[in-house]
């Protein structure tokens, strides 16, 4: 039975180029209106979590990476909803936080769900001295918490995966801060996947085949190679039927502009 796995970084709601509007209901419609199994999303608000299973009409399953608020002061999701609604396009998620989000379809059952921070201030002095990094790639790297989530779901022919849905830091001047996020994040995965597991681990790794050693490296571990870009899903345990493909621009074009300034790629597992 074939298993569709999708992964959308939904930029809060945004269009390509911004706009005053934010269309985040309707980018999580179409993220599911084909029906597929398994959504992985990044980028969303923190308030817009408990709104997911109504707008996709599935289980929900969400982690809060970084919390709404005022600047140093910590806030809530209503006043980080309100605020960034004055001008989603210019603000994002300078009050409204940030998480990531699964999406199960009804035919697959939760079992159980974890999560890692990707970034915890001991790991990143331990990378910081091992890199030689300096100060501003060591505040950048401190800017904002960054996760990786888990579930254990029983896929609807009856076998087990573990899913995992992550977004590393963004730093182009050091590609080896996402490089060390996207490592711990794998390394945690294996200390939890079981071996007859289909293991999935997919999002906005911030990292491509250019950029990162790391990619090649869990291709030769037994996962599907990268795609082109920086989003990827790679799978292990199981074969592709289809390979990673990115969406046309037309899928996702609303009145001449584009949903989200990454497109959706999915793979279809075997």
């Amino acid at each position: 039975m074939s298993v569709l796995v999708r992964s959308w970084n939904l930029f809060h709601g945004n269009t390509k180029p911004p706009g005053r509007v934010a269309h985040l209901e309707q980018m999580v419609r179409l993220a599911v209106e084909d029906d597929p199994d398994l959504v992985l999303l990044q980028e969303v608000p923190a308030w817009a979590l408990r709104r997911l299973a109504d707008w996709s009409g599935r289980t929900a399953v969400g982690d809060v990476a970084a919390p709404p608020t005022l600047g140093p002061i910590p806030s809530t999701y209503w006043i980080g909803h309100a605020l960034t609604s004055l001008n989603p396009g210019l603000l994002r998620s300078a009050f409204s936080g940030q998480a990531n989000a699964i999406l199960v379809a009804s035919s697959v059952r939760v079992e159980a769900h974890e999560r890692l921070v990707l970034n915890p201030g001991a790991f990143r002095r331990r990378e910081a001295k091992r890199l030689g990094l300096g100060f501003l790639a060591r505040r950048a790297w401190a800017g904002e918490r960054r996760v990786c989530q888990a579930v254990r779901v029983v896929l609807d022919d009856g076998r087990n995966a573990l899913v995992a849905n992550l977004h590393a830091t963004s730093y182009p001047l050091d590609h080896r801060l996402p490089e060390a996020e996207l490592r711990r994040a794998a390394e945690w995965v294996d200390g939890l996947s079981r071996p007859d597991d289909v293991v999935v681990l997919g999002g906005d790794l911030n990292q491509s085949v250019q950029t990162s050693s790391l990619l090649e490296e869990l291709s030769l571990d037994g996962y599907s190679p990268p795609g082109p870009g920086i989003d990827h899903i790679l799978v292990r345990g199981a074969e592709l039927e289809r390979p990673l493909t990115r969406w046309p621009d037309a899928r996702r074009r609303l009145e001449g502009k584009l949903l989200s300034d990454h497109a959706p790629v999915e793979v279809t597992i075997r």
